[in-house]
């Protein structure tokens, strides 16, 4: 499928030093052993709205109707996108990277890095702090009664070193305050749980299947 036209969430770091940071090569060299020196972190940046809700079939110019409230969002480096599809269930996905290790199933314990943004562009949580950059990776198992299920489906199929992106609409995301990824921090857990009626976008990245 023809990708669209979407900058990313986030960046991740070259799996070395010496090689270039393209997504061909990111692709051609992840593996799955030592994954916390191939991708350290997360770069948690911001993301054009206007290209966000691109992707999301908005017209950008129904922005006018609603209050800007943030600071201006500087724009970003775009990364290829290798494809776009979506699930029977209504989850939207584009493929950043294809990862080379090990493939994540259902039932599965996987480690992995994650931003989480409202359908706008603003943050909401992640695993990755906004100004040191140092990433703090969570396990999630891949389970209907301890994640949120479209999450889950994002997350199965993809290969070790993977990243994808991915809209998940309310009805498959926070249906109740128990499902994982929840933020320890009560402002970022009250800022997740304030909309959980609205679709969020994950960017995700697979980092080991446990």
């Amino acid at each position: 499928m023809v990708a669209l036209p979407f900058q990313t969430l986030t960046q991740f770091p070259p799996p070395a030093a010496s090689m270039s940071p393209t997504p061909s090569c990111m692709e051609k060299h992840a593996m799955p052993q030592n994954l916390h020196g191939r991708f350290p972190s997360l770069k948690v940046r911001r993301l054009s709205r206007r290209l966000l809700l691109q992707f999301l079939g908005f017209n950008p110019i129904l922005l006018c109707v609603y209050p800007i409230v943030a600071a201006p969002v500087p724009e970003m480096k775009d990364l290829e996108v290798i494809r776009t599809f979506k699930l029977a269930s209504g989850v939207r996905i584009q493929d950043i990277v294809e990862g080379e290790g090990s493939e994540a199933h259902e039932g599965d314990l996987v480690e992995v890095n994650y931003v989480c943004r409202r359908s706008n562009g603003y943050f909401v949580h992640s695993t990755v702090d906004q100004f040191s950059g140092e990433s703090k990776p969570i396990t999630l198992p891949l389970d209907d009664n301890l994640i949120i299920k479209g999450l889950k489906e994002v997350l199965i199929g993809m290969r070790v070193g993977g990243k994808r992106r991915a809209l998940i609409p309310p009805s498959l995301g926070y249906i109740n305050e128990n499902l994982k990824p929840i933020p320890k921090e009560f402002g970022p857990r009250r800022s997740l749980f304030s909309h959980t009626n609205e679709p969020l976008v994950f960017e995700v990245q697979l980092l080991k299947v446990i």
